[in-house]
């Protein structure tokens, strides 16, 4: 990100300000596999080294080495929670207002190779874009008609920057416009030349939304309450509506070929079956799924610090020889396999409809038990 922003002309102190408004999520996501890979290396060295047969044969047992760090990861994962619960929605809000600022004199910031952006009614499509020239331009967007149109150029030249557009000198252009409800009717031109603007006002709307991973538990625990009782009120709606159909339907049958309506029952019982899947369909909200995930994510990922470190103490207390690399090694090997089992559980959350919880918190659960047992193995010996 800096070395793209810093390629068009932006003052240093402005990108590293985007940067530090940046580092609450970076610390929130990784505190958790810095503390593994730490205590492998830190425990596998001592290990290594014999200073935990030193610290045993010197009368201490090994609450010595748990109890410290295991207080240790319970500070990193206060420390981690606290830069995801507050200092990530704060940063957030800084974040996007230094990059409008940065948009009002810099809009080229926006137009980057090999992209697609939207704005509002536009879609750029950018190909390769070397300092003020892209090529290979294609911009969808809507006249003042509200007609669709089409334009493309083989290259194109960002012209005069000032604080209210975004300007672009298309060459060897061509435009179409199309009819929205008649679609053989259209119109198209060729050019040679062709200036396009952008308001500023559509290239700074869309920076910065916030969603459930940059709020705070609270917001995003008082958005699920709304979500809930929007998505309850829909149920009953459709509950009602679906047994309205359902009586409909029951009528007809019952009236048997004598009745009025018989020769219409084919086209209810299709009604019924639609607005019955209308129905199964309203009472899982993907959105309200995705809240709820990112809610017990906000808990899981920090105090996985404290996880962790169950399980490395006694992966570190069993290391031989080259204790720093191996545990180094062993640190990457469980961070991917833990990261796949989040993603998993996400997955599984959002398509299928799984508890948000246990898809949040069952890889803490699982280290937490293998730790447990590892632990109690290496103590017994």
């Amino acid at each position: 990100m800096a070395e793209e922003i810093l390629s068009k002309r932006v003052p240093l102190t402005q990108v590293v300000l985007l940067i530090y408004y940046s580092l609450p999520a970076i610390v929130a996501m990784a505190a958790p596999f810095a503390t593994l890979v730490g205590v492998l290396m830190a425990i596998g060295k001592m290990s290594s080294d014999n200073e935990i047969l030193i610290i045993l044969a010197g009368g201490l047992s090994y609450k010595s080495v748990y109890i410290p760090t295991l207080l240790t990861g319970l500070v990193i994962s206060l420390f981690s929670f606290f830069a995801n619960d507050v200092l990530l929605p704060a940063g957030t809000i800084e974040f996007g207002k230094l990059y409008r600022s940065i948009l009002l004199t810099t809009p080229a910031l926006e137009l980057q190779s090999n992209s697609v952006k939207r704005f509002k009614d536009t879609v750029i499509v950018t190909g390769p874009v070397q300092k003020n020239t892209i090529s290979d331009l294609l911009i969808f967007d809507r006249t003042g008609q509200g007609e669709r149109r089409i334009i493309t150029a083989e290259k194109a030249e960002l012209g005069s920057q000032n604080s209210l557009s975004l300007n672009l000198s298309m060459s060897k252009s061509f435009i179409i416009t199309l009819k929205e409800n008649i679609p053989s009717d259209y119109d198209y031109a060729f050019s040679d030349f062709l200036s396009y603007s952008i308001l500023q006002k559509n290239l700074t709307q869309n920076i910065a939304l916030i969603g459930p991973r940059e709020m705070s538990s609270t917001d995003v625990y008082r958005e699920i309450q709304k979500k809930e009782i929007a998505q309850k009120a829909l149920i009953d709606e459709k509950k009602r509506e679906l047994n309205r159909q359902a009586f409909a339907l029951e009528a007809q049958l019952r009236s048997g070929s004598q009745g009025l309506s018989w020769n219409q029952r084919s086209l209810s019982t299709d009604s019924f079956i639609k607005e019955e899947n209308n129905f199964a369909e309203s009472v899982f909200d993907r959105t309200l799924q995705l809240y709820r995930l990112e809610y017990y994510k906000k808990f899981s990922i920090p105090f996985g610090s404290l996880f962790f470190i169950f399980l490395a103490l006694p992966l570190g207390l069993g290391a031989k020889k080259n204790g720093q690399s191996v545990g180094f090694g062993m640190g990457i090997l469980i961070a991917v396999a833990y990261w796949g089992l989040l993603i998993s559980g996400q997955t599984f959350g959002v398509r299928f409809g799984y508890s948000p919880f246990w898809a949040m918190w069952l890889p803490n659960g699982i280290v937490c038990i293998v730790g447990l047992v590892l632990s109690l193995f290496r103590i017994s010996r």
